[in-house]
């Protein structure tokens, strides 16, 4: 059976600093019609920073939309025409000080494919020189070194709930058993 949903029409509703909101009216595989809501996103990074003790570093963060703070992996949003390997290596050394030697592409994550178009491209980055942070204005965050084990059984556990890290902390888990 062919799934593809066709666009017929897009009207644009908000244009917000990071995010935009559309709706497309599309056409159905059964000729049909349906309305989809579309978040546009420019995309982002994750990085696996892994000092030389075999730790990775790890920032917690409090993130509005839950009311809570998250321990992430080092992540940022992609500028318009940025590609992924400098956005991850500006947003590594801004978030925690550190300038990554290498950066090993670990895939690609698609958060919520149903709405969203934002693509988050993974990184490893194994050999790693402090160099100093120099936080985003507005932007506040802790430091911390993590061993892969403990990240591993906080996401098994459900205390590592944000789904980059966690796809991240899978990917790499297995990548490091076979390096």
């Amino acid at each position: 059976m062919n799934l593809k949903e066709t666009k017929r029409s897009s009207k644009s509703l908000i244009q917000g600093k990071i995010v935009n909101l559309r709706h497309d009216q599309v056409e159905l595989p059964d000729g049909s019609e349906a309305l989809r809501e579309i978040v546009e996103h420019p995309g982002g990074v994750c990085i696996a920073a892994r000092l030389d003790d075999g730790r990775f570093l790890m920032v917690e963060q409090f993130r509005y939309a839950h009311q809570r703070v998250f321990t992430e992996f080092p992540a940022g949003k992609r500028e318009p025409g940025e590609d992924p390997l400098s956005c991850a290596m500006r947003e590594l050394e801004e978030e925690t000080g550190y300038k990554a030697k290498v950066m090993i592409p670990m895939g690609e994550f698609i958060p919520s494919p149903a709405y969203l178009e934002e693509v988050i491209y993974l990184f490893y980055a194994p050999e790693l020189e402090f160099v100093g942070q120099h936080l985003d204005e507005g932007e506040f965050l802790n430091v911390k070194p993590v061993d892969l084990p403990a990240l591993v059984q906080a996401t098994m556990d459900g205390d590592l709930m944000d789904g980059k890290t966690v796809a991240l902390t899978m990917k790499l888990n297995q990548y490091l058993k076979h390096e």
